[in-house]
């Protein structure tokens, strides 16, 4: 059994930080890949950042600039720093893990940490 928690989100002002941390555990083998989307009512869940295993990291056109992730592979963590923060922001971060356990490789989803940007 494989579990992801994320943890960071809450309640910041536009122009404002929060750092996003999700921890992967049970009987992993190896990730290679660990990732946040963002979903908001209405609207197809969207990629935000990608970490792959080789260290490479991909964004989202929207966040390109603002947002940086990074990887403890000793810990099977992920970190999404996010600076100026703005309203379109606003919505449920959900961590994502790419990776192997002892019997097969599959993809795990996080419950989701609410960020919300305002005034």
């Amino acid at each position: 059994q494989v579990q992801l928690v994320e943890s960071g989100g809450g309640l910041v002002q536009p122009g404002g930080s929060l750092r996003l941390s999700c921890a992967a555990s049970g009987s992993i083998v190896s990730i290679n890949a660990m990732g946040w989307y963002r979903q908001v009512p209405g609207k197809e869940r969207e990629a935000v950042a990608v970490i792959i295993i080789g260290g490479s990291t991909h964004y989202a056109d929207s966040v390109k600039g603002r947002f940086t992730i990074s990887r403890d592979n000793a810990k099977n963590t992920v970190v999404l720093q996010m600076n100026s923060l703005k309203a379109e922001d606003t919505a449920v971060y959900v961590c994502n893990a790419d990776l192997y356990t002892t019997s097969t490789r599959n993809v795990y989803w996080g419950r989701g940490t609410q960020v919300t940007v305002s005034s």
